[in-house]
């Protein structure tokens, strides 16, 4: 069985995942800022959970809750970086303060957590990362720019860190989830900025309204995706990207044709560079 170390495993996808995980014997090191939250999500789970308070933005906090769980445990095998929230307001509209706040956990405590573990990994030439990203990583839409920046990010960091860790026997994935039914539309996962520059209503405004109205109804099965997600840790090849919901694969498809008509389009003068 293997050991996992979960980020945000108290609620949303990251405690989905963390019951999956529990649920097949593997033992998991829970973190979340307070310890107190993980233990009220799981009451009833058997052995194999340790929770541990870590703020991503904290590497110290990290670093201690990955000492503490290699002394119960001994090894870190699958290290899911869920940790994050939301941030809805056009480009413009977003604060200094905000966007950087922002950054400071989807993107900088993912790093945190990469520093804090990866060496285990790597003194074990084993392991596998997966960073839960959106499919708003991929193909980002109006009113949430600075959210998808933040997890366009962690696709770089990603895809490069793929072929670091490769030769080393670990493995990479980037989970795109589409909308599922967790607390991620809910005040305690998402930010709204006020809805400041009146430009912007026609182009920002459309998103910010489907969001309010699909909290609760969005087409995700979070158990599922949680299923899912420990599949591919036990197959021998796992995939770089991982699309969760049909949303999710629809929105992937269309941007890979946009890019396609547009290369196809202007290849010509993309060729015409060259000395």
């Amino acid at each position: 069985m293997s050991v996992w170390f979960v980020t945000g495993a108290s609620r949303g996808l990251g405690a989905k995942i963390t019951r999956e995980a529990l649920g097949r014997g593997h033992s998991v090191i829970a973190t979340a800022r307070d310890a107190s939250a993980v233990m009220r999500a799981y009451p009833d789970e058997p052995g194999g959970l340790l929770a541990v308070s870590a703020d991503v933005t904290e590497p110290g906090q990290l670093t201690a809750a990955v000492e503490a769980g290699l002394a119960e445990f001994g090894r870190i095998d699958v290290v899911v970086n869920n940790a994050g929230y939301g941030l809805v307001g056009a480009v413009e509209e977003v604060s200094d303060e905000a966007a950087r706040a922002l950054f400071d956990v989807n993107v900088f405590g993912v790093l945190n957590t990469l520093r804090a573990t990866l060496p285990t990994l790597r003194a074990q030439r084993s392991g596998h990362v997966l960073n839960i990203g959106s499919v708003g990583g991929f193909a980002t839409a109006p009113g949430v720019g600075l959210y998808g920046a933040s997890k366009f990010a962690l696709e770089g960091i990603s895809e490069a860190l793929h072929g670091e860790l490769a030769p080393l026997g670990i493995h990479v994935t980037i989970v795109e989830p589409g909308g599922f039914r967790t607390d991620f539309l809910d005040s305690s996962s998402m930010q709204v900025e006020p809805a400041s520059i009146a430009d912007y209503t026609a182009g920002a405004g459309p998103v910010r309204e489907a969001l309010a109205h699909n909290n609760g109804r969005q087409p995700g099965d979070p158990v599922k995706a949680a299923k899912a997600v420990v599949d591919i840790t036990e197959t021998a090849d796992p995939p770089l990207r991982l699309q969760l919901g049909a949303d999710a694969v629809e929105r992937v498809e269309a941007k890979l044709d946009l890019v396609r008509r547009e290369l196809d389009a202007w290849r010509h003068e993309a060729l015409a560079t060259g000395i």
